[in-house]
């Protein structure tokens, strides 16, 4: 299913976790609209700007999924909204800050132990957080602005 013109549903889905562990991670309709929403007002204009693919390196999470790998208990990835991305040629950094440069409808833009960009598409007029994530003694800390891991 084609959510926008350079991303497709199974994009989303993906997730070694969930294969191996045998773990259902398939979305509702109401997912499936959050993803399009995503992919239309935040990853697409974000592709045809940096005018480079956007790899999604992890999508839509089940709740039993999210346990799994440890994610937030209010993940934005389990309502379909956030996606975790690489852009070849690119460091996360300078993704996170053209994507805030851009003003795409952003509620979080979290530059990830310099390692991926994670964005999550807002719902009407919630606030853009700008996030670095360090790890520190082992355990995640998040930094405000966008700053070099």
């Amino acid at each position: 299913m084609q959510l926008s013109e350079h991303f497709e549903l199974a994009e989303f889905l993906v997730s070694e976790t969930a294969a191996r562990r045998g773990i259902a991670n398939e979305p509702t309709p109401e997912v499936i609209e959050n993803l399009r929403r995503l992919c239309q007002s935040v990853l697409q204009p974000l592709r045809v700007h940096l005018k480079r693919p956007v790899v999604i390196t992890s999508g839509y999470r089940s709740p039993a999924l999210n346990r799994a790998i440890g994610g937030s208990p209010t993940s934005h990835h389990m309502q379909g909204r956030a996606a975790d991305l690489i852009v070849p040629g690119m460091t996360p950094l300078l993704v996170c800050q053209a994507a805030h440069q851009l003003k795409l409808p952003c509620v979080q833009i979290i530059h990830e132990f310099g390692r991926w960009t994670h964005l999550a598409v807002a719902i009407s007029n919630e606030r853009t957080q700008l996030l670095t994530a360090k790890l520190a003694q082992g355990k995640t800390i998040y930094e405000a602005g966008l700053v070099h891991v």
